[in-house]
């Protein structure tokens, strides 16, 4: 079930010879559960840094994580990134090629029986449109299709969170437009709180309830959306 998340004037730092190099200053972000947020910038800007922070793949300077009532990150915490109920979807969608759409879906279900993984995999494959799809290979499939069967892989275990970088920019124009429409309605149907990380205005504004500019590790202002 998702959860809302709050995220607190966090400080991300890397260390170098001369000390560290702060990358993150000052952020913070608050999300109801079921909404979903872009944080759109530059390269450099921060912002894919914050989500491998909120994954559990950056520790943190200050500041806490928090999604629903559990700490994920502070100064003192770190919740591995296995514990946190968090999924993820990359713009490289990274299915495993000798195995089956379905297979693929199923790889994060790996702790439930086989007639619940086959049920959970019917649900998402239903949930994405694919259902026909199941036995194709991913070199089998679309780019489009490719993408659809990497978030039905990262909905299955029912994250409270869902974390998107840079999802479509893989993706030829009219194709990315096409299935940014539809992968937020699929986010919505879910009731999936999600944050989507891009640098294509546009994409903010097709997918999210709120759009964050970012610029030298910090939200400069909120943009309106229509999505």
């Amino acid at each position: 079930m998702s959860a809302p998340l709050h995220i607190e004037t966090i400080r991300l730092a890397y260390d170098t010879p001369r000390g560290p190099h702060t990358v993150v200053d000052g952020f913070s972000l608050a999300l109801d559960a079921g909404d979903i947020a872009c944080l759109f910038g530059p390269s450099g800007c921060g912002k894919t840094t914050v989500l491998r922070a909120v994954a559990g793949f950056e520790p943190l300077r200050a500041g806490t994580v928090r999604l629903g009532d559990v700490l994920l990150s502070s100064t003192q915490v770190h919740l591995a990134p296995e514990q946190r109920r968090v999924g993820m979807m990359f713009q490289e969608y990274a299915l495993f090629p000798h195995l089956s759409a379905a297979k693929n879906v199923a790889f994060g279900l790996r702790r439930l029986d086989r007639a619940a993984q086959r049920s959970r995999v019917a649900e998402m494959l239903a949930l994405v449109g694919l259902v026909d799809a199941g036995e194709r290979y991913p070199h089998e499939l679309s780019g489009g299709q490719q993408q659809r069967i990497a978030l039905a892989r990262a909905l299955a275990p029912s994250p409270a969170l869902l974390l998107l970088d840079e999802p479509f920019s893989n993706l030829d124009g009219s194709t990315r437009e096409r299935l940014t429409a539809e992968v937020r309605g699929i986010l919505k149907q879910a009731g999936q709180t999600a944050i989507l990380v891009t640098h294509n205005e546009a994409e903010g504004h097709a997918m999210a309830d709120r759009i964050g500019a970012m610029h030298g590790g910090r939200i400069t202002h909120w943009l309106d959306t229509a999505a």
